[in-house]
């Protein structure tokens, strides 16, 4: 008697498997789903954060060369509102983004806080502004 030996998987085996598979997907694929909101709000806080530093240095600037009204050689700009840094920037802002809140930030040392809008989603950054 010869017996032929069987190589393989049983049908149990294999159940097994796609079952931990279809548990391992449902628990993982949730957390890959809302990846794409995460990225598009880490873009706009970026944005964010680079027209307050923009604003910052724009600000010290200014005072270190005792720049006052618009004319300005050193390439810094006058900030009376929160869209005026966007010319502070060395690009122009991502298509889709907007300063949404205006506040005026007026006379000099006056720090505002400002709305940044793109993607969809919102930030808010800090505006010093230079005044006159």
């Amino acid at each position: 008697m010869n017996k032929s030996q069987q190589a393989g998987f049983t049908l149990i085996e294999l159940v097994m498997v796609i079952v931990i598979l279809g548990v391992l997907a449902a628990v993982a694929l949730p957390k890959f789903v809302n990846v794409d909101d995460d990225a598009k709000q880490a873009a706009v806080n970026g944005v964010a954060g680079a027209l307050s530093s923009a604003s910052a240095i724009n600000y010290a600037s200014r005072k270190a060369k005792g720049e006052t009204g618009t004319a300005s050689t050193n390439k810094t700009v006058q900030v009376n509102k929160c869209s005026d840094v966007v010319a502070a920037l060395q690009a122009p802002l991502p298509t889709g983004f907007s300063v949404t809140t205006d506040s005026a930030a007026g006379a000099d040392v006056t720090v505002t806080t400002c709305v940044l809008t793109g993607n969809a989603k919102t930030a808010t950054f800090t505006v010093t502004g230079t005044g006159t």
